[in-house]
């Protein structure tokens, strides 16, 4: 068994069925003891929300955290972001622009304060107002000369990036620092902001069988073979694909 590198959103992903997260869990630890995997969590929670969950879940420590929809990431259990990683996404990104321009559209609330980070502007927005707001958003954003990143998932939930920023272009930061390909590399999640983690390259994809609309759309879309859809839901769903890839075995 080579070791691999393992990236796993969270929320509903990773967790929401706890006997196969206990499972998961424990085949994840005792390869990452044998083999030297690393294991890596990308998730649109920020490090507050994160800490809340990992207490409740009992989650493994991970070898790093990409938190806020890929705008920080810690590694190795570290408080303090990435330092790099921080210096690459302050270029071209003025959040008070953006807070500015967004304050135009009546129907962006506001996320909680705690999801508002240094490179992550946040709002709650419904489907239906959804596809009107966000072109006129996005224009209005490149009309001021901001480069930015709209991300759009769970019907809800609309996230403004930097550009060169998401948790797939964090996830290959990583692949970088750690000497990763694509095919030692599995990625897990459920909801659109995952989708950058499954086109960039060809790591081999786990979609769980409980995945948003937004991203089964995608993936109809975008066939490949490396990409597996599952059929059981969240941690039961990630077993599944793992042991499709050979990756348990």
């Amino acid at each position: 068994m080579a070791k691999f590198l393992f990236v796993t959103d969270l929320d509903n992903t990773l967790v929401g069925h706890d006997q196969a997260l206990a499972e998961l869990n424990h085949l994840l630890s005792q390869h990452r003891q044998e083999y030297g995997i690393r294991i890596v969590y990308a998730t649109g929670r920020s490090p507050i929300l994160y800490r809340q969950l990992k207490a409740q879940k009992h989650l493994l420590e991970p070898d790093a955290l990409i938190a806020a929809v890929g705008t920080e990431i810690y590694l190795n259990g570290s408080d303090t972001p990435d330092p790099v990683w921080a210096e690459r996404l302050s270029q071209k990104w003025n959040r008070d622009l953006v807070l500015a321009a967004s304050a135009h559209f009546a129907d962006l609330v506001p996320q909680p304060e705690s999801e508002q980070r240094p490179f992550k502007v946040s709002f709650f927005l419904t489907q239906t107002a959804a596809a009107e707001v966000l072109p006129q958003l996005e224009s209005l954003l490149q009309k001021q000369g901001l480069e930015t990143k709209l991300i759009y998932s769970t019907g809800q939930d609309l996230d403004i990036l930097p550009r060169r920023s998401d948790k797939g272009v964090a996830m290959q930061f990583l692949q970088k620092q750690w000497e990763f390909d694509s095919q030692q590399t599995v990625v897990c999640g459920d909801s659109g902001n995952d989708i950058a983690l499954f086109s960039v390259g060809e790591e081999r994809g786990v979609i769980v069988g409980n995945a948003q609309p937004e991203l089964l759309q995608w993936h109809w879309s975008h066939p490949a073979s490396y990409h597996y859809l599952a059929q059981a839901a969240c941690a039961g769903g990630i077993l599944e694909g793992l042991n499709h890839f050979g990756f348990l075995k």
